[in-house]
């Protein structure tokens, strides 16, 4: 057996990172051949990595980088099991060194790029030995790069939210620091989209579908005219005597302010006024102020979820949209694309009691 002196333990955890005790063993286990050790921790990093791979990883981190001219623009997500662990140097350091790499990438395909060379073996591998290393399930979740005439970005909440403004456009200053007002707009309002134009003819039909069937299942919300048509049809033997007795009573006072009238409605009363507008879809969405009421709604909707529509946020009259912004900074001034990503979003969190692991761990 090879004497494995604390000189070659030194050496190999400064090739590899991994731990004192975990150097010694690898450097045990193949008689000190340092090539070997290094295999024996990759391979000992895959074994950690599957044990790990079951966890959540709902926290992380989201890095930018731009290409020398700041004509491309590239944005990675990566995922870590706790928030003071996306703060570990080495997490941070890597995520960044993934946003460079992201740049030269053919695709966003997450496997492609994680057979990419990265430190002299891929990003997969790297991975790997992180997950072994920082002791926590990572997961490389999402990429993306984009070019343009002039691209800025926003990193909100260091590095939760990560956003990427696409402009077609002068490169000045001007437009520049219009874009990443924008950007910060992004991040905050979350549109969509960037236009009612990226909206399929499909798409749209889904939204103005919803729309009305959540008018019809809110019924106190209707015009006053099909409102009033439905609690006739509801105290003719549809309501109880308790709501019926009521609905009379505010009818007979003239000061009464029908606004507040679901206040005085039991639960069973409106779900059965509800029922009764829905039956009756064909003559409600036949007449032209409901017509009317949805195109409302649907307006103030697309408007929410469309990035120009929206009110700029740092609007002086409180009023100005963000298309309106951009055209009083330049007319020519467009933007095409907008990137956000937001660390988590989607992923399904496990609810865990601290208690209970620490006792299970102990119990163990």
């Amino acid at each position: 057996m090879a004497n494995v002196t604390a000189g070659m333990v030194k050496e190999l955890r400064e090739r590899t990172g991994a731990g004192m005790m975990d150097c010694k063993k690898a450097l045990v286990e193949v008689d000190g051949d340092m090539d070997k050790a290094i295999e024996y921790l990759k391979e000992k990093g895959l074994a950690k990595a599957a044990k790990k791979a079951g966890r959540t990883a709902a926290e992380g981190l989201v890095r930018i980088a731009f290409t020398d001219d700041a004509k491309t623009a590239a944005v990675v997500e990566v995922n870590i099991e706790t928030d003071f662990a996306a703060k570990n140097e080495e997490f941070v350091a890597f995520v960044e060194g993934l946003a460079k790499l992201a740049l030269t990438a053919e695709s966003d395909d997450i496997e492609k790029f994680k057979a990419m060379p990265y430190e002299g073996s891929t990003v997969g591998e790297t991975l790997t030995a992180k997950i072994a290393k920082i002791g926590e399930n990572m997961s490389i979740r999402r990429i993306a790069k984009v070019s343009g005439d002039v691209l800025t970005s926003y990193i909100h909440g260091g590095g939760r939210i990560g956003v990427i403004v696409v402009g077609n456009g002068a490169a000045n200053d001007a437009n520049k620091e219009a874009l990443t007002n924008v950007a910060m707009q992004v991040a905050a309002m979350n549109p969509q989209y960037v236009s009612r134009d990226e909206i399929s003819a499909e798409e749209l039909a889904n939204i103005k579908n919803i729309t009305l069937e959540s008018a019809l299942n809110d019924p106190f919300t209707l015009p006053k005219p099909i409102l009033n048509d439905l609690l006739d049809k509801a105290v003719n033997g549809v309501w109880g005597a308790e709501d019926t007795a009521v609905l009379n009573e505010k009818r007979a006072d003239k000061g009464f302010n029908f606004n507040y009238l679901p206040n005085f409605i039991s639960d069973e009363g409106k779900a059965k006024l509800a029922e009764l507008a829905v039956a009756d879809k064909a003559n409600i969405t036949g007449n032209k102020i409901f017509t009317g009421l949805v195109e409302g709604r649907l307006s103030k909707q697309l408007k929410d979820i469309c990035l120009l529509d929206q009110t700029y946020v740092r609007a002086e009259d409180g009023k100005q949209t963000v298309a309106q912004y951009l055209g009083s900074v330049d007319k020519a001034l467009s933007i095409p694309k907008v990137v956000r990503f937001e660390v988590g979003e989607g992923i399904e969190k496990k609810e865990e009691n601290f208690a209970e692991e620490v006792a299970k761990q102990m119990n163990a």
